[in-house]
């Protein structure tokens, strides 16, 4: 299996993202996602920025790809669109139908992204006529699901799951954070920077729930399936995506490494990994369970115990 790390989801600033992916062009990734996925108006990173770092993380000997908003919303996004569709180089994953549309037409490979609703094996055929050379599991999905499509998936198709970091849920036309600062949309005073990993949301009991990411809804606690990778060999999997973090994300991908090289057993993976995360653990969704929910150590005790 390779390893691939997501689109930064997080507004972060300029100096950060660019020292960020010098770390990143040094670690043993496989497959790296550049470009705003969440909001269009986080554009402290232009376009042609994006290309630049495309380029560089290339010359060091990844495989890039150039991500696209999940939610389209303006001309301008329209037009931000077509550039990365027509840029010439990288491929691209396409996070809305639009992306889809305009990849198909020009006749480009691309990679059909978790926030595309592929649930089913007729969805993932459809994506595959559309010219589509990669799927991204959507994150609520169970690898039971996941097993089933995988027994019907066209030739050539590669699968990628999300297995680290705040799973994102949803999207808003309204932006969350703002509206926590009592700030309409159209003048939030960029309140994202503030949050490199997201606003925690928590319950009446204090219970940490959702992480607000302007106009994304995140869950607070972190998936991690560092300790599940041999059930994804299992159903055919051939990307594990890492979700970029403001802090110890080169650690996390040495991890994945080594456990993929079987360098490092699963349980000692998860151990390790306990130390990097932000937030508790969460593996719910790929045991078919509420999303919030920690199985695989709750599994794992009861293993040791027998």
């Amino acid at each position: 299996m390779k390893l691939s790390l997501g689109p930064i989801l997080y507004y972060w600033e300029r100096d950060t993202v660019f020292n960020f992916y010098n770390e990143i062009a040094d670690t043993p990734v496989d497959i790296v996602y550049l470009g705003e996925a969440v909001c269009s108006r986080r554009h402290i990173i232009r376009t042609d920025d994006w290309f630049e770092l495309a380029k560089k993380l290339a010359d060091a000997g990844k495989e890039v790809v150039l991500s696209t908003l999940a939610l389209i919303e303006s001309e301008s996004d329209l037009k931000r669109l077509r550039r990365i569709v027509e840029n010439g180089k990288f491929s691209l994953e396409a996070n809305d139908m639009g992306a889809v549309r305009l990849a198909s037409a020009a006749k480009i490979p691309f990679v059909a992204g978790p926030h595309i609703n592929t649930y089913n094996p007729q969805t993932l055929a459809l994506m595959n006529e559309l010219g589509a050379k990669r799927w991204v599991m959507p994150v609520e999905m169970s690898r039971e699901a996941l097993s089933h499509i995988q027994a019907n998936r066209p030739a050539g198709m590669e699968t990628e799951v999300f297995a680290y970091g705040r799973l994102p849920l949803a999207f808003s036309a309204r932006c969350f954070t703002a509206r926590h600062y009592n700030l309409p949309k159209d003048d939030c005073q960029f309140r994202c920077l503030d949050y490199a990993n997201g606003l925690t949301l928590k319950t009446r009991e204090g219970q940490p729930f959702l992480a607000l990411n302007g106009i994304q809804t995140q869950s607070a606690s972190i998936y991690n399936l560092i300790g599940e990778l041999d059930s994804m060999r299992q159903v055919g999997v051939d990307v594990v995506r890492v979700s970029p973090q403001a802090f110890h994300t080169a650690k996390i991908l040495r991890l994945f490494h080594e456990s993929l090289e079987n360098r490092l057993s699963a349980h000692a993976a998860t151990q390790k990994m306990a130390a990097l995360m932000p937030d508790q653990a969460c593996d719910g969704y790929w045991f078919g369970r509420p999303g919030i929910e920690q199985s695989y150590l709750r599994q794992s005790a009861g293993e040791d115990a027998a």
